[in-house]
């Protein structure tokens, strides 16, 4: 099923203020609803190669099993769960790629990098994240964060060791339990959820959530929702206000209509909506 129209894609990245390059990557399809986010850390410029190579490697990896599919047919060992199946394979792949290139080129040495995958099918949206890139969604004005920071803020709060307030106050929010590449292996949180007409989802690096409050978020998705264009420059805009400490990434996805259908997303997909991707 071709999701163009279905859903409206916008994306935005920014260097911020005080950086002098940008470590993020962001990609989208509307076509096949696909969302990806990689926010990448490491030593001088090695946090943006493995962002980079984060994006590329599980592009790669959907295109070859896209090349290997007959129209209308998946694998029929990954049974119901394939959407799932091809995002967990995607991020294993990714993640040896990542951590291989750390161990030999001495200069991309313990680099990693967040990344949040969220992928729109069959009136859902499976939402696979690593590190504290987060995915919100926005539904009848209410804003709801989707995925879980793996990071030592949100393990101490968890914990009752310290208050919400205290962790966006606090001088470690940049301290990931998680990142892709750093390890041998890695876990990835993956989770679906129902999608509902009119819903917009927020995909966005920590730039945008350690300077920029819930409730501001929410309030300028209320009132741009209409301009995704126009919601997304105002988020980056906002994050640059309060410092622009670092770099910040968004990516908006509109529900405009209903999506569902008997048939997997593989089967209309064309190779070449792959193509383009990167920021």
């Amino acid at each position: 099923m071709n999701l163009s129209g279905v859903l409206e894609i916008v994306r935005l990245t920014d260097v911020g203020l005080l950086r002098d390059h940008n470590e993020d990557t962001i990609a989208s399809d509307e076509t096949i609803g696909l969302v990806l986010l990689a926010d990448g850390m490491g030593g001088y410029k090695a946090g943006e190669v493995a962002s980079e190579i984060a994006i590329l490697s599980m592009t790669g990896e959907l295109k070859d099993t896209v090349d290997n599919q007959r129209p209308g047919r998946v694998d029929l060992a990954l049974g119901k769960q394939a959407e799932a199946q091809l995002i967990i394979n995607a991020v294993k792949n990714a993640n040896e790629v990542i951590y291989s290139v750390s161990q030999t080129q001495p200069h991309c040495a313990g680099m990693g990098t967040t990344l949040v995958v969220g992928l729109f099918t069959n009136n859902k949206v499976l939402v696979g994240h690593i590190g504290d890139s987060r995915m919100y969604r926005l539904r009848m004005g209410e804003l709801s964060l989707l995925t879980r920071d793996h990071s030592v803020l949100q393990e101490q709060i968890r914990l009752g060791l310290i208050t919400v307030e205290q962790a966006r106050k606090s001088a470690h929010k940049n301290l990931v339990t998680r990142a892709l590449g750093v390890d041998e292996t890695v876990e990835l949180e993956l989770n679906e959820y129902d999608v509902a007409v009119d819903d917009l989802y927020l995909v966005c690096s920590d730039g945008l959530t350690d300077l920029v409050e819930d409730e501001a978020i929410e309030s300028t998705l209320n009132l741009a929702s209409s301009d995704l264009e126009s919601a997304a420059k105002t988020l980056v805009k906002m994050a640059n206000d309060n410092g622009g400490s670092d770099n910040i990434s968004v990516i908006l996805v509109r529900v405009n209509a209903s999506f569902g259908c008997k048939e997997t997303w593989l089967g209309n997909l064309g190779v070449d909506n792959f193509l383009g991707w990167l920021k």
